[in-house]
């Protein structure tokens, strides 16, 4: 079937990068089987296994070289797509028949291999992180001091800065960031345990000698860049380890989500719009329109991910004593899907963190309408310095504060709410005046800006130095 006739993943045509789709692609998850095999062969001769060294080197010679249409075809006729590899490898290496796969189970390969992919999956996506953050910084940095509404209930509440909402976003993706590294510290290899976990053909293979099993479990982690292996297992590696990956893979996507939607929300506002281009259409039906795509796109892809560790989660839980088959087929689409969906998830939102537009006028039209009722607070706050009852003014605040907001809302009145509570007799002796006079917004912020530069000083910029650059991401549509 051509491209146009059969289906194939959007994750692949249109939103994941090329270095994610690679990864998890056959090249490579085929290439570790054999770096796998190899590796076995290596340190099973290292302790003892009479194992000659040119089958070792004609392994190492046909690692890259795979005949997946040899391999397809064994495949229809075994049905055991390992068994398939298996063979096709020593038709590629054949003086090394004999011993590739020696004592091993499909899940040594299988198991290993979605370990490593797994771990360089993290690797990419901390780096995606840290393409994310890097964005963020200069936005942060820029309107530190820019006085934005703040909202509670999605109904303005005192002032913030534009700058420190930005810092709100770039914390959740820094806690992202210690939870990936935290699993990629605690990945451990399958290694070589066999068809139970026992070990049992390992210990025939080297005569009854447990600390050579040992150490062969051991050597091969060394050589597939693992410091640990997993303790004890059945056949496979535990499957909550799926459910620990794709909760860090689910939380990346929470924090994207919540970034998108707050920027859709200001979009809405007129305040802060994403990235636009020259020629883009936003409707095809409505000219007009400057739709939040990415952001939108970002909130579908994450819901996609957000969902994915309840299926992992069933799948462990149903792994019946040492092994099940039932999770074959789940895994080859939840695993790869999870990572090329947080992958195509950063790429938008570094994208959308880079052509952040902020329209600072709308903003301060917005905070200068509101500006009144933020600054009853004050007005509170000398009422009982100047010996009133808290409580008491609270209730005249916030019955001028409803009539006042009814007349915004259904006259297109003025905002007089400040002239209001100074005739009020409850604030007679307190200088609602002076109040009115000193109506900059900054002054209602509080710690907003020096809370940006805390924030990048202490955790942004620190966080980042640990981290490399992220290969060019491309949104596509």
């Amino acid at each position: 079937m051509s491209e146009t006739t059969r289906y194939t993943s959007p994750l692949g045509t249109r939103y994941a990068s090329r270095e994610m789709q690679e990864l998890f692609g056959a090249q490579t998850r085929i290439g570790l089987w054999r770096r796998l095999w190899i590796a076995l062969a290596e340190a099973e001769r290292e302790l003892g296994v009479p194992i000659p060294d040119g089958a070792i080197a004609e392994m190492r010679a046909a690692a890259d070289t795979i005949d997946f249409a040899r391999a397809a075809a064994y495949e229809a006729r075994f049905r055991h797509d390992v068994m398939a590899h298996v063979h096709t490898f020593g038709d590629a290496a054949p003086s090394s028949r004999p011993y590739i796969h020696l004592g091993a189970t499909s899940a040594y390969v299988t198991d290993n291999a979605d370990l490593i992919v797994a771990r360089e999956g993290l690797r990419l996506i901390l780096l995606r992180l840290g393409a994310v953050l890097r964005a963020l910084v200069p936005v942060a940095e820029r309107y530190r001091g820019l006085p934005t509404l703040a909202y509670t209930h999605l109904q303005p509440a005192q002032l913030t800065t534009v700058g420190k909402r930005v810092t709100l976003w770039m914390q959740e993706f820094a806690l992202d960031v210690s939870e990936i590294q935290h699993r990629i510290g605690g990945l451990a290899l399958l290694g070589c345990k066999g068809t139970t976990g026992t070990q049992a053909s390992f210990l025939l293979l080297f005569q009854g000698d447990h600390a050579k099993v040992r150490e062969l479990d051991q050597r091969i982690a060394s050589k597939m860049g693992f410091a640990e292996v997993v303790p004890v297992s059945g056949q496979t590696y535990p499957r909550k380890t799926d459910t620990l990956l794709l909760n860090a893979l689910a939380s990346v996507a929470q924090s994207a989500a919540k970034m998108a939607a707050d920027l859709r929300l200001l979009q809405h506002e007129g305040e802060v719009l994403e990235p636009f281009e020259a020629e883009q259409i936003g409707s095809s039906a409505m000219a007009y329109k400057r739709n939040p795509m990415r952001s939108e796109r970002i909130a579908s892809l994450a819901r996609y991910v957000m969902h994915l560790p309840a299926n992992a989660s069933e799948t462990a839980a149903q792994q019946w004593l040492e092994r099940t088959l039932d999770d074959s087929a789940n895994r080859r689409i939840v695993l790869p899907e999870a990572f090329l969906a947080t992958d195509a998830i950063l790429i938008l939102a570094e994208n959308v963190a880079k052509g952040l537009e902020v329209r600072e006028r709308v903003v301060r039209q917005h905070v200068l309408r509101e500006l009144p009722f933020m600054a009853t607070e004050r007005c509170q706050m000398l009422g009982v310095a100047a010996g009133g009852d808290r409580q008491a003014l609270h209730e005249v605040i916030r019955r001028h504060s409803l009539d006042v907001a009814r007349a915004i809302a259904e006259d297109g009145a003025a905002n007089d709410l400040l002239r209001r509570l100074a005739a009020d007799p409850a604030f007679r002796g307190v200088d609602v005046a002076g109040v009115a006079r000193d109506l900059d917004p900054l002054h209602h912020c509080g710690r907003a800006p020096e809370q940006v530069d805390e924030f990048l000083r202490d955790v942004a910029r620190p966080l980042l130095g640990q981290l490399g650059d992220a290969p060019p991401g491309e949104v596509r549509v």
